[in-house]
């Protein structure tokens, strides 16, 4: 083969591996200038190129042009410094790109985006919502509020949109940022005192990504700047999309104030995957990393992973690595052994102090608190919930819950039950929550 088939066979690997956008943008430019037999030289159009692709897809030009000449080969790269004007101005536009996403070192994750992500019964209404947002800035849904057990998909699906509107308009202003950098970037400008230079950051974008909202709970002066730039942001109509792990009516120690600003716009949910959905994920996710995954086996996986989607990944690929390391073709029996550590939640005792413990970390409070006689709005609602679960989950006596929970008689665990029933029934954002939870808990 020519070095010009080589390089060929070598983007075609790549162009399966990511996305179209992606592949345009950030592979195509680069040429194969010159080859031996141990060494491959790439040329890219400027430093800003090469650190992008190592950064965001670290590997994978070896692994492609190590799989068009059928040998392991080292990479070096040559900045080519005569560029024409649309080379020169795709770099302009990529620095101007860069600085927009950073928020100090975070970026949108380019892996994260709408075909990447598989939909299915338990996040379609998510989807849908999503892009919507996407495709209307400031006037679909706004805020949208996506909320969902750990590990489900709210990551994937804002940064999608994030990806998407930058795809669309290239010089829009978009932040993805997590409650705990948001955090710290509030702490930092108080100490700094440079909380101006914070304000003009947030509250001159377009749109602002947050994840994980739950986390600025108890944490009085980030909630307060938060209030502020939703506010500010809101007023010129530009869009806020926001996740948590739970819904607004259910965030513990986050002001009325801010709950209500999340309500305002849409809420949506991701549930728990079938196991026919987890299987289309797994056959996905196989597909797009060329692991060969015999259909029993994926549905081994399917069944017996109930927590999240990201364990279900995480399963996969240390079947696949197993599989490369030994030579072992991926089975059932190999699975059952390779992963036997990862199905511990099958003998997982559940009892009252494993149901407090959960309730405790969902709602982010203390379990002394939980079994004391307090009686403030924050406690009474896990407390009675608490109550409920060890109610339906244990075959203990009403009497021996009650002692559990500080001292409580059978009488305060049949109101604390009966509480719960009617709020499963009333509010269905509720009702997902209990379910959520029990989820957690239940093997």
């Amino acid at each position: 083969m020519d070095i010009e088939e080589i390089w060929h066979n070598s983007l075609s690997f790549i162009q399966s591996r990511v996305n179209e956008s992606v592949f345009e943008l950030w592979f195509k430019p680069i040429k194969l200038v010159e080859l031996s037999e141990f060494e491959a030289v790439l040329s890219v159009p400027n430093q800003f190129f090469r650190d992008w692709v190592e950064d965001n897809y670290p590997g994978l030009l070896d692994e492609a042009v190590g799989s068009a000449v059928l040998r392991p080969i080292a990479l070096k790269f040559k900045i080519d410094q005569d560029q024409g004007s649309e080379e020169t101005k795709r770099d302009i536009i990529l620095q101007t790109r860069k600085v927009r996403l950073s928020g100090k070192g975070i970026y949108l994750n380019a892996k994260y985006t709408f075909e990447s992500f598989v939909p299915g019964e338990s996040n379609r209404f998510a989807h849908a919502a999503a892009l919507a947002v996407s495709e209307s800035l400031g006037k679909a849904y706004n805020p949208l509020f996506i909320y969902g057990d750990v590990g489900l998909g709210k990551t994937h699906l804002i940064n999608a949109i994030g990806n998407r509107v930058i795809e669309r308009l290239s010089t829009t202003t978009v932040l993805y940022v997590s409650s705990e950098q948001f955090t710290n970037e509030v702490v930092a400008a108080i100490r700094h005192e440079k909380m101006s230079e914070l304000k003009d950051k947030y509250r001159s974008l377009d749109m602002l990504l947050i994840d994980d909202v739950q986390f600025i709970a108890n944490k009085t002066q980030t909630q307060e700047e938060f209030f502020h730039t939703f506010n500010a942001l809101y007023e010129r109509q530009k869009q806020i999309v926001i996740s948590s792990d739970r819904p607004p009516k259910e965030l513990g120690a986050i002001t009325d104030r801010l709950k209500s600003r999340f309500t305002m716009g849409l809420i949506a949910d991701i549930q728990q995957p079938t196991v026919e959905h987890k299987i289309a994920i797994l056959q996905r996710k196989a597909e797009d990393q060329r692991i060969i995954l015999p259909d029993d086996v994926t549905y081994y996986l399917a069944s017996r992973i109930r927590s999240n989607i990201r364990e279900l990944e995480g399963c996969l690929i240390k079947l696949a690595a197993h599989s490369n390391l030994t030579g072992q073709p991926i089975s059932v029996s190999t699975a059952k052994n390779v992963l036997k550590d990862l199905f511990y939640d099958d003998v997982k005792p559940i009892n009252i102090e494993n149901i407090q413990k959960m309730v405790c970390e969902y709602y982010g409070i203390k379990l002394l608190d939980i079994k004391a006689k307090k009686r403030t709005k924050e406690l009474i609602i896990p407390r009675q919930l608490a109550m409920y679960i060890s109610k339906q989950l244990t075959d203990l006596s009403l009497g021996d819950i009650g002692k559990a929970f500080g001292g409580k008689d059978h009488a305060t665990v049949i109101y604390a039950c009966k509480q719960v029933e009617t709020k499963i029934q009333q509010d269905e954002g509720f009702n997902k929550v209990v379910q959520q939870i029990i989820n957690r808990i239940k093997p």
